[in-house]
């Protein structure tokens, strides 16, 4: 193992104070300095180059019963992260290896060598390894192909659509057949680049109008998949624009994570009984058995282009909560990272 001498003795690292009631408050975190400990047995200490910030963050916040558990109270909390290996107590992973792992929103890790997942950043730049690569990817690839069954000829309604998982949504399907590929996003300049770059056939600006009006304008002819990453009107548009035999995927409901009381379910629901259509959740977590065959068939598009992808890059750990409420507010076009 490496001299401890060389290693630092302090590193920072965000806590959660208080559990958020609505919007999250600066008053609830706090980014506190301690003490970095030797690795132990199978452990390595890992500086932290980039974190990931996501939207499933907010519910880890709540003490809600869940699918993960909640971040607890006065400790340091969990996202993904990669970096370099400065210290290893572990077989198989040497000082000067770069990783993967879920001990984010700190400067330091201290992670069980098996689990940490070596990456290699001659083959990708690092940050894509919590994007595009990464658990987004992942993501996005499950969610279009398994859970909503994508075939070649479907139209395919995507919310959320610049954002880190909605935007690879889109050009998969888009690379595998899709007839039409329609998006909404919050913003002029993101319909632009879903349009001009991502290779979406339509997007709107839901801030513009009625979501389900745009929808039926940009697919007059009906969605067979809608992925949900926002709920709400959202959900209720393509349920109403549904083709038979319709599938939703949902994926995540990012317009009511920070809602006080529970908000109002789709007021069509019945309608999935004309079209036969299927509304499913799924995590990702289910299905990381997809994972090579991701990255054998994702990351030849992106070394050749045919997948692009934006980051949005925050810089300094002192900013990763700003970063975070960032996600949010929908201020990220592509993946939110934070560079330490």
């Amino acid at each position: 193992m490496t001299d401890a001498t060389a290693l630092p003795a302090t590193g920072r690292a965000w806590h959660l104070l208080s559990r958020p009631v609505g919007w999250p408050e600066p008053k609830d975190f706090d980014l506190v300095e301690s003490e970095i400990p030797a690795p132990g047995e199978g452990e390595v200490l890992v500086r932290n180059a980039y974190l990931s910030v996501d939207p499933y963050m907010r519910g880890r916040m709540s003490a809600a019963k869940s699918y993960v558990a909640p971040y607890e109270l006065g400790k340091a909390m969990q996202g993904g992260a990669v970096g370099e290996v400065i210290a290893s107590n572990a077989e198989g992973v040497a000082v000067g290896d770069h990783v993967l792992h879920f001990h984010g929103w700190r400067e330091y890790a201290v992670v069980e060598a098996k689990n940490a997942v070596r990456v290699d950043p001659e083959a990708a730049p690092l940050s894509a390894y919590l994007g595009v690569l990464g658990m987004t990817g992942l993501t996005a690839y499950a969610g279009l192909l398994r859970t909503a069954s994508f075939k070649e000829g479907d139209s395919v309604f995507v919310s959320g659509a610049a954002g880190a998982v909605g935007s690879q949504v889109g050009q998969i399907a888009k690379l595998k057949g899709a007839s039409r590929v329609i998006g909404s996003a919050g913003s002029d300049e993101k319909v632009e680049l879903l349009v001009k770059e991502y290779g979406f056939d339509a997007a709107f600006n839901y801030k513009n109008g009625k979501v389900s009006d745009q929808l039926r304008e940009a697919a007059p002819d009906g969605v067979d998949i809608y992925f949900d990453n926002v709920g709400g009107d959202h959900l209720e548009a393509a349920i109403g624009s549904l083709n038979r035999d319709g599938r939703i995927a949902v994926c995540g409901a990012i317009s009511v994570y920070n809602n006080t009381e529970p908000a109002p379910g789709p007021r069509n629901l019945a309608r999935l009984i004309q079209t036969r259509g299927r509304i499913e959740g799924f995590l990702v977590n289910d299905h990381y058995d997809l994972q090579p065959q991701f990255v054998q068939e994702v990351g030849p598009w992106i070394r050749s282009g045919e997948l692009k992808y934006r980051e949005t890059v925050v810089e300094g750990i002192e900013n990763n909560l700003e970063a975070f409420l960032g996600v949010l507010r929908g201020d990220n076009t592509g993946k939110m990272i934070v560079k330490l």
